[in-house]
């Protein structure tokens, strides 16, 4: 099969690139040929990961991570302009016979089109509608966060910070058997979703106490220091938040020490350590994968879509503190 893998028009495939001053603007990339020993994907949807490309967006990549962060198959360099995004899912047009055809998940900046090796295309499960897919990323980095904090059956687990991971999280976590997970959020709007998908919901003021287990992911000072207190004797805190080039009060005084807390780190780029000899990167996303399929709950988490093409008028307001909306994709014509 042979295609075009060109953008609306005939033209070369464009990509979104975030210009790190909160421009968002679109470049025609160079124009696809034949796939060569590569896959030529289509993109139908990506995934915004509205945390780190709001960073991105503002160009705030602290300047000694700029190297760790750089996505797969990202262009340019922080602070930007750079080619960025890693949840991008299409169909496959042109490569190898037993991928033509097929739906792909792929670690890959927001473009129209792209040619990619067949090693680093995903494909997914049965019954996954591509749209879901595109929260596979952030799927992933729960999963990896509930096997850093530990959890386990009939645990008190609290979550605070009810967007997409947060809620991803909690979705697992309500699935172990006998757990009590309460989603803890300033939104009121994240109540109905929370308990769809089997936890409770609490403000911060009626946040419960003495957990075993707590995961922040607000990226706020205010939630981390609600997240403490609702830590139990020694439990584990784990922070999923992350903080750009910004600095975060941490409450260390009070209870902290007396109820020996324990404050985790927990980030997607390496597996949990629990995991890590037998669990590579690509089983643990065909994980990520095969526990959205199972769950259309998880289609509630994407509510905002904006067309490729007025991505620069609209997602930088989509991206600011504050704004509406809990997941947000890119769909392309």
């Amino acid at each position: 099969m042979q295609a075009s893998g060109n953008g609306p028009g005939g033209g070369a495939p464009r990509a979104l690139w975030y210009l790190g001053d909160g421009r968002v603007e679109l470049r025609d990339g160079a124009a696809l040929g034949a796939a060569g020993d590569g896959a030529v994907v289509r993109a139908l949807f990506s995934g915004v990961s509205r945390g780190t490309e709001r960073l991105v967006l503002d160009g705030r990549v602290p300047e000694s991570e700029r190297l760790r962060m750089r996505a797969p198959r990202q262009e340019g360099d922080f602070p930007g302009p750079v080619k960025y995004g890693y949840a991008a899912v299409g169909r496959v047009e042109d490569g190898p016979r037993d991928l033509v055809g097929r739906l792909v998940f792929c670690l890959h900046p927001h473009e129209e089109a792209f040619v990619a090796p067949p090693a680093v295309l995903h494909l997914l499960p049965h019954g996954l509608p591509p749209r879901r897919a595109t929260l596979a990323a952030n799927m992933e980095t729960s999963l990896n966060a509930l096997w850093d904090a530990g959890a386990g059956a009939c645990d008190r687990i609290v979550v605070v910070g009810g967007g997409i991971v947060g809620l991803l999280a909690a979705s697992l976590a309500a699935g172990l058997p006998g757990a009590q997970v309460t989603v803890v959020d300033v939104d009121e709007r994240r109540r109905a979703i929370a308990e769809t998908l089997g936890a409770a919901f609490a403000t911060p003021a009626e946040a419960p106490r003495d957990a075993d287990v707590v995961l922040h992911t607000s990226a706020t000072a205010a939630g981390l220091a609600t997240a403490l207190a609702a830590a139990g004797e020694e439990a584990a805190v784990v922070e999923m938040s992350w903080h750009g080039s910004d600095d975060v009060a941490a409450p260390l005084g009070r209870a902290f020490h007396s109820k020996r807390l324990k404050l985790l780190s927990s980030q997607v780029g390496q597996v949990s350590p629990s995991r890590r000899p037998r669990w590579s990167h690509r089983r643990r996303l065909a994980a990520a994968l095969e526990l959205l399929a199972a769950d259309p709950r998880l289609d509630a988490l994407i509510d905002v879509e904006i067309p490729f093409g007025e991505a620069p008028a609209l997602l930088p307001e989509r991206l600011a503190p504050g704004a509406d909306g809990l997941g947000v994709v890119l769909t392309y014509p």
